[in-house]
């Protein structure tokens, strides 16, 4: 099953951001995106709740990779929803 990203405004500035300043990396993020979109639980993004995180609403926000064994590994911050079959990616960047 295939799922809908949606991308919050924060998370798209610092994409487009990104996109004007570091193409290589705007590039795995892209990736990182379309896997999400085809299976949150797909091996290479190492998919994981982010336990100290959650939405504002309550929903359970979930962290996965973008890129790993590197500094200042980039990630995605994500929830299930609003709805049946949507991701809402919350924020990308390095892990804190």
């Amino acid at each position: 099953m295939a799922f809908e990203v949606e991308i919050t405004e924060t998370a798209a500035s610092r994409i487009d951001d990104l996109r004007k300043r570091d193409q290589r990396r705007h590039k795995k993020v892209v990736k990182t995106l379309g896997f999400l979109e085809q299976d949150p639980h797909h091996p290479g993004l190492a998919s994981h709740r982010y336990e100290t995180l959650d939405s504002r609403h309550g929903e359970k926000v979930w962290e996965s990779y973008v890129e790993n064994r590197t500094p200042s590994a980039w990630r995605l911050w994500w929830f299930f929803g609003p709805g049946e079959g949507k991701i809402t990616v919350v924020d990308v960047g390095p892990h804190p």
